[in-house]
Formats: C-alpha cells, sequence, structure tokens
C-alpha cells in the first residue's frame, strides 16, 4: 500500500510538471530520480524488503526469491515496461512545442493527463492480471513511470529537432532573400 501512495504522489508531481511551461531539455534527473526508486522497489518486492535491504547495504552477498515464480514476475515485468514506453511515445503527441528564447518550450495538455491517468490504469490492470496481483504493479510503479517519462521524452526530442530544422531551413531561406534580394 505504501508503494501506491508514494506511487500516486509522483505521478502527482509528474502531472504538475507536465502542465508547466518548462525547456523541453529539463527533466532527465526526474527520469534517473523515478528510476533509481523504482529499481529499489522492485528488488525489495522480488527478494523481500529485509533480504534486499541487507543486499544494498553489503551485509549479504546473495538473493533468494521472494516470489514463487520469478522467471514470471520477470517476464511480466518486461511487458509491462514495454506498456510504459508505448505509452509515452504515443503521448508525447499531446505535448505542445514552440522555440521560445533559442530553446524548444514544452507543456502537456489535458489530454497529456488523461493519457498519463489511462497509461497508469493499463500498467495497475496488466500487472494485476499478467502478475497475478496488485502488489505487483504497485511495486514496479515507479519503474513503469520512469521508463514512460523517458519515452515520452524521446519522442519529444525527435519532434523538437523537426522544430528546430524548420527553424533554421526558415531562417536561412530568410537570410538568403532578404529585402536587397528580390528573387
Amino acid at each position: 500500500m505504501a508503494s501506491l501512495v508514494i506511487g500516486l504522489a509522483a505521478l502527482a508531481l509528474i502531472l504538475v510538471r507536465q502542465l508547466r511551461a518548462r525547456p523541453l531539455e529539463s527533466g532527465a534527473v526526474l527520469v534517473l530520480v523515478l528510476g533509481v526508486l523504482g529499481l529499489a522497489e522492485t528488488g525489495a518486492f522480488l527478494f523481500g524488503k529485509d533480504q534486499f535491504t541487507a543486499f544494498v547495504k553489503g551485509q549479504s552477498h546473495h538473493l533468494s526469491p521472494a516470489v514463487p515464480d520469478i522467471r514470471a514476475v520477470i517476464i511480466a515485468a518486461a511487458g509491462s515496461l514495454v506498456l510504459a514506453a508505448v505509452t509515452g511515445a504515443l503521448r508525447a503527441p499531446s505535448e505542445r512545442l514552440w522555440r521560445q528564447d533559442g530553446q524548444v518550450w514544452r507543456k502537456g495538455t489535458m489530454l497529456t493527463v488523461v493519457l498519463w491517468l489511462v497509461s497508469l490504469g493499463l500498467h495497475l490492470g496488466y500487472d494485476a492480471v499478467v502478475a497475478h496481483g496488485p502488489d505487483f504493479g504497485d511495486a514496479t510503479m515507479m519503474l513503469y513511470f520512469a521508463v514512460s517519462v523517458a519515452a515520452q521524452r524521446t519522442a519529444l526530442a525527435v519532434r523538437a529537432r523537426r522544430l528546430r530544422d524548420d527553424g533554421a531551413a526558415a531562417a536561412r531561406q530568410s537570410a538568403s532573400s532578404g529585402p536587397d534580394r528580390p528573387w
């Protein structure tokens, strides 16, 4: 339950950031923090909190799975992360991009928020069905968010590159056909 509450708090932070206008380049730290927290939560689920904590602190040098079929759970996690990447890439077009102060800026829309909520529902539903219980979905939520945000940022970076290239081409065309060159 604590993982779910932390995950929902992280989602609230993500949504607030998505709706705020900011340079596209910002946000890499969020992906890193979500990824580290997600790996810790997932590790604690897979191996048990006490055993995983002892391993991370160097007090133990081996891990024994705390789940009955760890292979099936890891395959389910991989599927969930593919879902995260796909929903992140599909969500990217819902954000507005523009050039300002020599940078590309971004701002999400209400559609972005709706697509985030759909993505969360897909994640929890997939994990409840495939991994046989909601605990897995709660434990992997931060990792899911990290992958989804990273995929969304990557798709936005592709769009931003086109925006920059179009702006540079327009600037070259304007400079080559200035007022003293009528053609």
